[in-house]
């Protein structure tokens, strides 16, 4: 029977449950996927409750976002519309500004609600 998981012992039985029924053949429509979609959903209840991810920084999500689309320097200057602005936002000496979050977030893919982190 499927139940909340309320201590680490059950958290690491359903980690078991999901890992085995994971090995399994089984078809989208049995009783063993909507077991595995019903375990799966409450571990990352469980997790999201004892084990939160913070969120990034902005700086951390800007250079991590312009690593990953292998934006330059440049193209980086481009985005925020100030050439020179480019290297006092990434060292942190200056912050960013409403048109900066909104060009950052439509150019970039980056939410919102992290751009508007203090840092």
């Amino acid at each position: 029977m499927i139940a909340p998981i309320k201590n680490d012992e059950q958290y690491e039985q359903s980690l078991k449950r999901i890992y085995f029924l994971m090995q399994l053949n089984i078809n989208p429509d049995s009783s063993e996927s909507d077991e595995l979609e019903i375990l799966s959903i409450l571990v990352k209840d469980y997790e999201n409750i004892h084990f939160p991810i913070p969120k990034p920084k902005p700086l951390e999500a800007i250079k991590f976002r312009l690593d990953q689309m292998g934006i330059s320097e440049k193209e980086f200057s481009e985005i925020l519309g100030y050439r020179s602005r480019k290297s006092e936002i990434l060292s942190g000496k200056r912050k960013l500004s409403l048109a900066m979050i909104r060009k950052l977030n439509e150019k970039l893919q980056i939410p919102a609600e992290i751009l508007i982190q203090s840092y």
